[in-house]
């Protein structure tokens, strides 16, 4: 055992996790992460999709090293800083729609918070509606608007007025074959929440454009556009999550782009500065200045250092067009999985947009969730060299989410180990279950 495996035994908290993947790691390049010993892995899961412009690049480094030696802390809402305000300039621009002010907050779960908190301000209202299998965060109010139980244990009670409507996840749908009919279902059943499970004070639906703990659920095209109008006929704003799912992860720089729906609140974290911590949420005019003196606050947000990060990352992908690079990569290893889908009855479903893809696998015709493949699948790429990630609400879903950068030989070597683990868990299960 590794001193430093030892230490975490012994000092870390770690309790709440299954097991601590047993690699220590030394160094990151790109897509590739090396551990202490000098073997290499090819990351395919980016940090739980932070380094989309992969790990340690150069230049957003450089931009923070820069920043570092100029100032690092001053207190960005109590005075003014430049890289604050160059990126609140650049989120302004970058974001859909009409969507301007940005607020700059230290993760994701801070974030939604205050999103939260304005769009309470501004509409008067108090309650919000979520979807089931959602997941917005570990605080006890991002929790209160995550629709997944296995998040929630131990946890409650939860806020009061919180109300949930139903996932637009067509593969176990009843309508499976036809997913945009289930949308239009989906749609309608955010109005029958408003109808019978709230109030009719509702401030804000926050939905993820593509749902990443959930098992990477791609929604229909149109179901965006059918519940913004619903939204818009009771004053309801509607709040993007793109925590997981911006910056570049689906081939658009955010992925409600996909949609052709403007969000009144967009949510960014994960990949707005490639590791470094910052979060924001971005609005219009007229909802940020719902907050006034003492409604809202944060001791770090804002930081010299990570905003001249983010300003270095967005820099990158727009001179590296990794949006597209996300397209084209993931429309890659969809048709190899998804050529795999056909050979292999294991795999329920191959689903997902740029390089967020996820592989649901099942035991059966009656799409048992197969838990316990999907982590031996896991393992087995791990032990190949390969880094990927596990979710779903059953947890048999395997997660692809490799850094946008990632090369092609490097993806499709990591597609060789995945479909190769895919093959010999799925194969051995069908052996098993055809001797029981």
């Amino acid at each position: 055992m590794s001193d430093t495996i030892r230490k975490y035994q012994e000092y870390v908290i770690t309790s709440f996790v299954k097991a601590v993947q047993p690699v220590v790691i030394e160094s990151a390049s790109g897509a590739i992460i090396k551990d202490i010993s000098g073997r290499e892995f090819i990351d395919c899961f980016a940090g739980i999709s932070v380094v989309n412009a992969g790990h340690c690049n150069p230049k957003i480094n450089a931009a923070a090293k820069a920043q570092i030696d100029k100032l690092v802390h001053c207190g960005s809402y109590i005075y003014h800083s430049q890289p604050t305000a160059q990126l609140a300039e650049k989120m302004a621009k970058i974001t859909p729609g009409r969507l301007k002010k940005s607020f700059f907050a230290n993760s994701g779960a801070e974030a939604i918070e205050g999103a939260m908190k304005v769009a309470r301000l501004f509409t008067g209202k108090h309650e919000i509606i979520s979807l089931q299998q959602s997941f917005h965060g570990r605080t006890w109010g991002t929790l209160s608007i995550t629709g997944n139980q296995g998040r929630k244990k131990r946890g409650g009670p939860y806020a009061p007025g919180i109300a949930f409507a139903p996932a637009p996840y067509a593969f176990r749908s009843p309508w499976p074959n036809e997913p945009e009919k289930f949308a239009s279902y989906c749609a309608k059943q955010v109005e029958e929440t408003i109808r019978y499970s709230t109030s009719g004070d509702v401030a804000a639906f926050i939905a993820e454009p593509v749902m990443g703990e959930g098992g990477i659920i791609v929604p229909p095209q149109n179901y965006f556009r059918e519940v913004k109008e619903v939204l818009d006929r009771h004053g309801i704003l509607f709040i993007a999550d793109e925590v997981q799912s911006g910056f570049g992860r689906t081939g658009k720089m955010f992925a409600i782009e996909h949609y052709d729906v403007e969000p009144d609140i967009l949510v960014t974290a994960k990949g707005i500065a490639n590791g470094y911590p910052i979060a924001a949420f971005t609005t219009r005019d007229e909802i940020a200045a719902a907050f006034k003196p003492g409604d809202h606050l944060s001791t770090f947000g804002g930081n010299p250092i990570c905003c001249a990060a983010a300003l270095a990352n967005i820099e990158f992908f727009e001179e590296e067009k990794l949006c597209d690079q996300s397209t084209e990569k993931g429309q890659h290893a969809l048709t190899r999985l998804r050529a795999l889908q056909g050979r292999q009855s294991g795999i329920g479903e191959v689903r997902g947009l740029g390089l967020m893809i996820g592989v649901e696998l099942v035991k059966d015709d009656h799409l048992t969730p197969a838990a316990a493949e999907a982590e031996a699948v896991r393992d087995t790429c791990f032990k190949a060299g390969v880094l990927i990630g596990v979710g779903g609400t059953n947890a048999n879903v395997l997660r692809l989410q490799p850094p946008l950068v990632i090369t092609y030989e490097q993806l499709n070597t990591a597609l060789d180990v995945l479909e190769g683990a895919i093959t010999e868990v799925v194969g051995r299960t069908a052996a098993v279950a055809g001797k029981a």
